[in-house]
């Protein structure tokens, strides 16, 4: 294979034009069976392709530098510059993670998880560059997806003041995870179907050079560029846009043409400023199913390479994610005040299902967390009930509005935390462990977390009962047993006691009750003198304040269990309220410490923390023995 002679770019740079058709397509064959093992990013992977091996083809790599917006297409990247031999670790524990990491290589000049941000990153190293006299080349590739964020114009903005040399590649599929909605998606269509401004822009240059007026034309021929456009084309929507923000528009060109891409990167290292490179590429190119089902396939999992099916287990349940869509579709059957929210994320979420049964009361806003939640603070001013369902990694974007627009007016908004917890092979921008520290500390807001998908739907009932912010939070997957009787009520602040024991009891909070339960039926067999007691928490705020007193008597040690930071998370909480009321209660914590966590499996990254049921078990028996003497 050709792709076995690239350990580099250089490598890329010294193939012949004729032999770059044939590594594309040796590339689209370790993609596509990559992913069919280990699951991954496949379809914005094989749209970027010819894209790649341009950029490589071209830039002085890593002296020049790429950035990638949320670099989850940056397989192709990865297997140009040096780790062509451990791919088949992509995603895998101790293997390469799915997205760029500087920790992982020099190649890898900025990591990102979160949409959006290429565009500022590129913009500070540019100016880097300039203020060390340096000349490297700076590459933003940017998705059409990501122009739904606000942090893309706001760097966009300012690169246009600053006027520095860097270019901006767009890259156009037309897609970030679903169809891309709003303006700017409608706006690209029209620049797709109608690539006049590099037409517009040369035949104004040609008139301009033909004007009687020698060197005072051609000094003001930068400023009257975009004033000819529209005056040669005045019916048509151009790249105007990009020109007012002080971007030279280039485009669209065909993203799959490795020899165009090439030429056009080229002509826009030589301009002088800021270029932005329109390219339209197809999502999933090379692999029909792919190409047929980008959605599907821009995150999934194992699959048959021969059809494209995925694989499926038989005995496999509902999510919390699937409870959460069905519960909105309830919620909203009986109470017309109830729309939904999401941010790009109308598949992962379920909202989707909500937005098949109630589209009028749906809302996707695109990849723009911060104004989802001050437009959720809007409707409910104005007396709607808003959900917003986004996951814990990417409400941590919108905290200045769940600040000052929902909690500092107490507005009823609900925050539904998808993916809250540990997420596995995604890697540490996507662990949703932070979410009760950067809320448990506003004013008015509660918070819950279910134990099982069958409480969602009364936790939601409750939350639409209560007049301020409430959050619940809840993991990906599905709970690990099944339920002995249906939940207990939903009260306001209090608890629910599953087993009943003393000396020891864990407070275990959403998914963690599982793990507790599992740790009590182990030690009822091996230490069935030494049981604890078994709370499942519900409420991280308000605390259940009663529930704790009541251990006084014949406990000495709470263990709280949390899929979350122990810095500022659950077990904080309860340390708190114990250590101010002078309780005399010892209170030992089973959390995520202050580390990043890799991309693994979950049962691994569980391992990791001392969250198993065994290692929960042991923990209790060490703490009977020691603590309390039993």
């Amino acid at each position: 294979m050709l792709l076995d002679r690239i350990d580099s770019p250089a490598d890329v740079r010294a193939l012949a034009r004729t032999d770059l058709d044939r590594l594309a397509r040796e590339v689209r064959e370790v993609l596509i069976e990559t992913c069919s093992r280990n699951g991954g990013h496949l379809a914005p992977n094989l749209g970027v392709v010819e894209l790649t091996i341009a950029l490589h083809r071209v830039l002085d790599l890593p002296s020049d530098k790429i950035i990638w917006d949320v670099s989850h297409q940056t397989y192709v990247h990865k297997l140009f510059t040096g780790r062509r031999e451990r791919f088949s670790t992509l995603r895998r524990g101790g293997g390469l993670s799915g997205f760029a990491m500087r920790s992982e290589s020099p190649y890898d000049a900025f990591g990102a998880g979160h949409a959006s941000t290429s565009v500022s990153a590129a913009l500070g190293m540019a100016v880097a560059r300039d203020l060390a006299g340096s000349a490297q080349t700076i590459v933003a590739v940017l998705g059409d997806g990501a122009l739904t964020g606000g942090l893309a114009y706001e760097a966009l903005n300012n690169a246009g003041q600053l006027a520095t040399n860097f270019i901006v590649v767009l890259n156009d599929n037309e897609m970030s995870i679903a169809p891309n909605v709003g303006s700017i998606a409608a706006y690209l269509s029209i620049l797709r179907s109608k690539p006049f401004s590099n037409f517009a822009r040369e035949k104004a240059k040609d008139v301009l050079d033909h004007l009687p007026f020698g060197g005072t034309a051609r000094r003001a021929l930068a400023s009257a560029e975009t004033a000819a456009i529209r005056f040669v084309a005045p019916a048509e929507k151009t790249a105007l846009i990009f020109e007012e923000l002080g971007f030279r528009y280039m485009g669209p060109f065909d993203g799959h043409n490795v020899d165009t891409l090439v030429d056009a990167l080229q002509t826009a290292r030589a301009i002088a400023g800021p270029v932005l490179l329109h390219v339209r590429t197809t999502k999933g190119k090379g692999y029909e199913p792919a190409e047929q089902d980008a959605r599907t396939f821009h995150g999934c999992g194992s699959f048959d390479v021969e059809n494209g099916k995925f694989e499926t287990k038989p005995d496999a349940k509902p999510t919390f994610s699937d409870a959460f869509g069905e519960a909105m579709k309830v919620v909203a059957e009986r109470d017309r005040r109830v729309i939904g929210i999401t941010a790009a994320m109308s598949d992962g979420t379920r909202l989707s299902k909500f937005a098949q049964r109630f589209p009028t009361r749906y809302f996707d806003v695109g990849i723009a967390e911060g104004h989802a939640v001050c437009f959720a603070a809007g409707a409910a001013a104005a007396g709607l009930r808003p959900v917003c369902a986004i996951y814990s990694t990417f409400l941590q974007r919108a905290y200045d509005q769940i600040v000052h627009d929902v909690c500092v007016q107490n507005l009823p908004v609900i925050f539904c935390l998808d993916r809250a917890g540990f997420v596995g092979d995604d890697g540490p921008t996507h662990m949703g462990l932070y979410d009760i520290a950067y809320l448990r500390a506003l004013p008015n807001m509660t918070i819950l977390a279910p134990r099982c998908e069958a409480e969602l739907l009364p936790m939601l009932e409750h939350a639409l009962a209560l007049d301020g912010p409430v959050a619940i939070r809840y993991p990906r997957g599905s709970s690990s047993r099944p339920l002995e009787a249906p939940p207990a009520a939903i009260e306001q602040g209090r608890s629910e006691l599953l087993r009943r024991g003393s000396g020891v009891a864990i407070l275990a909070l959403g998914n963690t009750v599982d793990v507790a339960l599992d740790a009590y039926d182990r030690l009822s067999v091996t230490d069935p003198g030494r049981l604890p007691t078994v709370r499942n928490a519900r409420f991280v705020r308000p605390l259940d304040e009663a529930a704790i007193e009541a251990l006084l008597p014949d406990h000495r040690v709470i263990l709280t269990l949390e899929e979350h930071s122990l810095a500022g998370g659950f077990g904080s909480a309860v340390v708190e309220w114990v250590s101010d009321r002078k309780l005399g209660l010892i209170v030992e914590r089973i959390g995520v410490p202050s580390v990043l966590v890799a991309h693994d499996s979950v049962g691994r990254q569980r391992e990791a923390v001392g969250l198993s049921a065994d290692q929960v078990a042991e923990r209790v028996r060490s703490i009977l023995v020691e603590a309390v003497g039993a």
